[in-house]
């Protein structure tokens, strides 16, 4: 028969792969960094294969094959972790640890309302929290180290399954004076030749807001570049230049103390708030029934 690998020798594998330094992925797996490669060691005798290059190096350097073999790895362990899954959702569904990762954009204006009515509703389950950009959250939710994202839709977001909660409309923000601040909204062809600041590149909101923005004459400024909502807005209200806001950020407070007008951006510009996780998930269904108690908070906004 033939020996097959073990998971820990998998996470080690794909450990690596995604922190590149060998240090790194150890304290990663909370093992040394010795053990660690004897796992890899140990993996590529079992194999009768090489998976990394010998260069001395201070990087970990893959062959082509060890490339191939992280990613399936990856599958392996996912593969692995939604067996469990199956045996905790069948046993008591909604309880016990559940990793969310959500975007910088929706967590700080959302989860404190969100929270309080998830203690209420599943008294039982633990939250564990992570902020972080779309790439990096979707990466995280393929390698089984999140459950479940919290995020803005449209997304290059591969092999997910979500469910919309909420539409997310666009407001401009204007420095105090400004000519467009006479209206009670902002249509887009109004944008044009205006000065358009938005978030720095990774931010999925800078993609929504391009999409929004980019009609004749409106043009994002190279020159400024933000990392949060709250920095644009500071940056508006030192007149320069305009950004577009969603809704839930202006419910949430984003705009309080700056001294800049809001207008509601007129048409369907905006994004749709979702909940996602992984692709045939036996967890779906009881990820599904925290829709309602997301919504119930957007809506109290």
């Amino acid at each position: 028969m033939t020996a097959l690998p073990s998971p820990q020798q998998l996470r080690y594998l794909v450990a690596l792969a995604e922190h590149g330094h060998f240090g790194r992925a150890a304290s990663a797996c909370a093992v040394t960094q010795s053990t660690l490669s004897s796992g890899i060691f140990a993996l590529e005798r079992q194999l009768d294969a090489a998976l990394l290059e010998r260069t001395g190096g201070k990087r970990p350097v893959f062959t082509p094959l060890g490339r191939e073999l992280v990613g399936r790895a990856r599958t392996a362990l996912a593969a692995l972790t939604a067996l469990v899954e199956t045996v905790e959702t069948a046993r008591d569904p909604l309880t016990g640890p559940l990793r969310l990762g959500t975007i910088p954009t929706i967590g700080p204006f959302l989860l404190p309302r969100l929270m309080p009515r998830l203690r209420e509703a599943f008294p039982r389950l633990r939250l564990w929290l992570r902020e972080d950009i779309t790439d990096r959250l979707v990466e995280s939710l393929e390698s089984g180290r999140l459950d479940l994202l919290l995020l803005a839709l449209p997304c290059d977001c591969g092999e997910i399954e979500s469910v919309d909660i909420a539409e997310d409309p666009f407001h401009v923000a204007l420095p105090p004076g400004h000519r467009l601040s006479a209206l009670e909204a902002i249509s887009p062809t109004a944008l044009a030749g205006e000065r358009i600041m938005l978030l720095e590149d990774g931010h999925c909101l800078r993609d929504h807001a391009l999409s929004a923005c980019g009609l004749p004459g409106a043009a994002a400024s190279e020159e400024f570049a933000a990392t949060s909502l709250h920095t644009l807005v500071q940056m508006v209200g030192g007149g320069l230049g305009l950004t577009l806001l969603p809704s839930l950020a202006v419910a949430g407070g984003v705009t309080a103390g700056a001294d800049v007008a809001v207008r509601p951006l007129d048409g369907a510009f905006g994004r749709r708030i979702a909940l996602a996780w992984r692709a045939r998930s036996p967890r779906a269904e009881e990820f599904r029934a925290l829709v309602p108690a997301i919504a119930a908070a957007l809506h109290g906004l």
